[in-house]
Parts: C-alpha cells; sequence; structure tokens
C-alpha cells in the first residue's frame, strides 16, 4: 500500500516539474497578501472548537475505520473531513459514475408501490 502510494506522489511531483518547465505556472499579483488570505481561511477552516456526539451502526463505524485505514487517517478525521465536504457542497457522489449494486438494481426492476 505504501509503495503505492509513493509512485502516486512520484508521478505528482513529476506532473508538476513539467508543468513548471513548460511555463504554465504564473506569478500571484500580491503574494504576501493571497498568503495571509490563504492561511486565515485555512486556520478559519481547521479550528475544531465544537465537540459531537452521534449514534451509528456498528457496520458504518467498522467501514468508516477501515476507509480510514486505507487513507493512513484517523477515523474522526475521515468523518471530520466528510461532514466538513458535505456542508461546503465539495462532497462528490461517486454512484452517478458506477453501476447500482445487486440489491440496487433489483430494488430498481420492482420498485415498490406508491
Amino acid at each position: 500500500m505504501k509503495a503505492k502510494k509513493k509512485l502516486e506522489e512520484n508521478n505528482l511531483e513529476s506532473d508538476i516539474v513539467e508543468s513548471f518547465e513548460k511555463g504554465e505556472w504564473k506569478s500571484v499579483p500580491n503574494l504576501k497578501e493571497e498568503i495571509g488570505r490563504i492561511a486565515a481561511n485555512a486556520s478559519a477552516t481547521l479550528a475544531k472548537d465544537k465537540r459531537i456526539n452521534i449514534r451509528i451502526s456498528s457496520h458504518d463505524l467498522e467501514g468508516l475505520q477501515m476507509k480510514a485505514a486505507e487513507e493512513g487517517l484517523p477515523y474522526q478525521t475521515l468523518i471530520s473531513s466528510i461532514l466538513h465536504k458535505y456542508v461546503s457542497g465539495r462532497l462528490v457522489d461517486s454512484s452517478l459514475n458506477q453501476k447500482p449494486k445487486t440489491s440496487q438494481r433489483v430494488k430498481n426492476l420492482h420498485p415498490k408501490e406508491a
């Protein structure tokens, strides 16, 4: 798993160097102001000043813990990230580009009567 991630990082770095060498990068006007603005936004976004308690099924928790382990993150961080992406409108529904699972296909063939 780590070897695959390292390969992806190397490929990304190569892409960045290639892009830079092609002259595709442009200087940002007022760089110090832009860095300050982005840093302030990052601080505000990353501030975790509230605690919540939720009840979820053990199956869902195990799934979240497995996904977090695959990403090398604590599961609470993954949950927080998912919630942040949802409320900021950046959570993407990958099922729109995939075939439905067998159980969903069966439901589609036999929809419940209204």
